[in-house]
């Protein structure tokens, strides 16, 4: 069963370029390695990746601030199981494709940094 709503993840993901879209159905699939019998309720057709989204915003409004409505990762996912109707707080995971930072970067691409400054 995981396969059908993994497949049905896929196939939003494909269709809708959202990059919102992306990170949820990544949420999705890596929540249904570690709860495969969830797999229906993912499954559910009524149910869409886009739909929760827009269940994470009406839940956004609700905290707004000054015309302005954030939630924490840990709140999105844990409204994103809600709306899929499951129960518990999700483990937040760490996006995948992190970039390096420039500072990162820059010791992985040359650890040798002198400036002429330094001599002076």
């Amino acid at each position: 069963m995981p396969n059908r709503a993994i497949d049905k993840i896929k196939a939003e993901m494909d269709k809708e370029k959202n990059p919102y879209v992306q990170v949820i159905g990544q949420f999705l699939i890596g929540h249904l390695q570690v709860h495969p019998n969830d797999a229906d309720k993912i499954a559910d057709e009524k149910k869409t990746i886009m739909m929760s989204l827009k269940a994470m915003e009406t839940e956004a409004q609700k905290k707004k601030v000054d015309n302005c409505g954030i939630l924490t990762d840990a709140e999105g996912y844990e409204v994103v199981l809600k709306y899929f109707g499951i129960d518990g707080n999700p483990a937040v995971q760490e996006p995948a494709n992190q970039e390096p930072t420039q500072k990162e970067q820059k010791s992985q691409a040359d650890p040798f940094d002198v400036k002429l400054e330094d001599f002076m």
